[in-house]
């Protein structure tokens, strides 16, 4: 594995779900947190989408991933693919 596929154990890790896989060797992933709202107490979602490197081109649309930070890999790809948590169910 080259440096962009092997994080560091301290690096910040997230887990979304891949949104787009059609850059090559790149997917887009959508991380979602809920957060509480500071002057009315009520639980908001918030989401954030992230490029994350995919080297082969394994993941697809719907899968579950972990990424995690690392060097920048281009204009906008700070993230590299580390795992699959959960593959995409069919409907």
């Amino acid at each position: 594995m080259t440096d962009a596929q092997q994080p560091a154990k301290n690096r910040r890790t997230l887990i979304g779900r891949v949104v787009s896989d059609k850059r090559a060797k790149t997917v887009t992933v959508l991380v979602e947190n809920r957060v509480k709202h500071a002057l009315y107490g009520k639980f908001v979602a918030q989401s954030r989408k992230y490029h994350a490197h995919d080297e082969n081109g394994e993941f697809k649309m719907g899968d579950t991933v972990e990424i995690a930070e690392s060097r920048p890999l281009s204009k906008t790809k700070n993230w590299v693919v580390t795992r699959l948590v959960e593959k995409a169910r069919l409907v």
